[in-house]
């Protein structure tokens, strides 16, 4: 893996070098994109809106357009804007993880210790371990401001989520919520009854990408030469009225066959 930050991570007066990997990586396929006409491929050029021409990666500059007129920036600047952040995430608060609204998170990341970080990492990891509880901080990543959250990883690791900030969470309002209005006893009964039958640990391992693998047999069988027929999907009926008591029921019986089998 290749890191894709390196600084250190503030915690007191306690400063532990760290080298930030991304956490995951993508299982969709690698499709490209054709003409329709000949099946050529098709290439995304960067060209200059004057002239035309191609322009080289080691050309590209970025600018900000103030009154007509394009401010560029460089290293230099995205780094004299916050010097600290961009090679320190230093801890702000600690919170508890479940206090963190799953609407905030982003990416995760894995944090390894470098030379001489060795046992405050180790120090960081077993106080959240003992406390249960997760350091949220600010640092800079890749030209921008970002808010990170500190916490194990299966009991040997330190992770970094990158969070949103709230600004970025747009404003529901608008939907149309229904209004709210309490459910009927009984069905709200079998509701719980349900989500109890149904509740056990989450074990991610449980759930593969396996569309993909799906659309990996349709290529292989197209690349044979075989006509591929796809199920049609039922398509939502609009405006029927719908019997919850009577779906309830026959979830929970679904359910509890499945369990015995």
């Amino acid at each position: 893996m290749k890191a894709i930050w390196n600084g250190a991570i503030g915690f007191g007066l306690v400063n532990i070098p760290v080298k930030i990997y991304s956490a995951t990586e993508t299982t969709k396929l690698d499709l490209d994109m054709l003409d329709k006409s000949d099946y050529s491929n098709i290439k995304f050029k960067r060209v200059n809106e004057s002239t035309g021409k191609e322009v080289k990666w080691e050309n590209i500059v970025k600018g900000y357009l103030m009154d007509d007129k394009y401010i560029v920036l460089d290293e230099e600047d995205y780094e004299a804007a916050s010097p600290e952040k961009t090679k320190i995430l230093s801890i702000d608060q600690f919170v508890q993880e479940s206090e963190v609204d799953s609407v905030y998170f982003e990416n995760p990341y894995f944090l390894e210790p470098q030379k001489n970080g060795e046992n405050a990492y180790r120090l960081l990891l077993n106080a959240l371990l003992e406390t249960g509880m997760a350091g949220i901080g600010t640092f800079v990543l890749r030209d921008s401001e970002a808010i990170g959250m500190i916490r194990p990883y299966n009991d040997e690791i330190l992770v970094l989520n990158r969070l949103r900030f709230d600004q970025e969470i747009r404003d529901y309002k608008d939907l149309k919520i229904p209004a709210q209005k309490a459910p009927k006893p009984a069905e709200l009964k079998m509701a719980v009854s349900l989500i109890k039958q149904l509740s056990q640990e989450f074990d991610p391992a449980m759930y593969k990408d396996t569309y993909s693998d799906e659309l990996m047999k349709i290529i292989k069988q197209k690349a044979k030469g075989k006509n591929i027929k796809a199920k049609k999907a039922e398509p939502a009926k609009e405006g029927k009225v719908i019997d919850l008591m009577a779906q309830l029921k026959a979830s929970l019986q679904n359910s509890k066959s499945k369990s015995a089998s």
